[in-house]
């Protein structure tokens, strides 16, 4: 028997994650198409309002009725503005461990909310869930995607070399392919309890937004 996520919601002091739904489409269109998404994930490109309604409505669901994993639509808690998205993916269930991506929108960025998302989504895993290990990945060339594993208290175990493929943009304006290698990054229970020892029981997030601008 498949062993599957629950249909929740996860609420911070200032983010609600929770399934996308159909008012969400044109707003996760519009986030999917920015520049630092498209070179850094391997999301369709342009990114069309039908991708958009195909993830929200049919695959994103499909994600945890299969026991595959559970994506969450991120949203302000006072505007119901999305903020992003947090997927929770290659979900082993034996070894209870998981691997987590997450996007933020570029109005968005500066704010601390990708780290604020990934950490409520990683709190929930290994509180509720149960869960003993999470992993991240992140390309060799984005950085700010690094220094947000370091912040949340991701451990670098190495690197798996030319594994990934990016994008980059050529003089043209157009997009071509190029290889990176990945930085294997993990993140256990006992990490964030380290990380919130820290912060005295608590998480500034505002620290890491003026650390980092630019993060995705």
């Amino acid at each position: 028997m498949t062993s599957t996520f629950p249909d929740i919601s996860i609420s911070t002091d200032r983010l609600v994650l929770r399934p996308f739904e159909a008012g969400d489409v044109p707003a996760l269109a519009e986030m999917m198409n920015d520049e630092l998404i498209t070179a850094w994930t391997n999301a369709p490109h342009p990114y069309t309002t039908a991708h958009a309604r195909d993830w929200a409505l049919r695959r994103a669901p499909g994600e945890r009725i299969s026991g595959s994993g559970i994506v969450f639509a991120v949203t302000e808690f006072l505007t119901s503005r999305l903020v992003g998205s947090v997927y929770l993916h290659n979900t082993d269930w034996h070894t209870l461990c998981a691997e987590i991506s997450y996007v933020t929108a570029p109005w968005a960025r500066g704010e601390g909310y990708a780290c604020e998302s990934v950490l409520a989504a990683a709190e929930w895993l290994f509180r509720d869930q149960k869960f003993e290990r999470l992993e991240l990945r992140t390309a060799a060339d984005n950085t700010a995607a690094q220094q947000v594993a370091q912040k949340i208290g991701c451990i670098s175990e190495g690197v798996l070399r030319n594994a990934w493929i990016a994008r980059s943009r050529t003089e043209d304006g157009g997009w071509t392919d190029i290889r990176t290698d990945l930085i294997v990054w993990s993140l256990l229970p006992e990490d964030l309890d380290e990380v919130r020892e820290q912060h005295n029981g608590g998480y500034d997030y505002s620290d890491y937004a003026a650390a980092l601008p630019d993060w995705r």
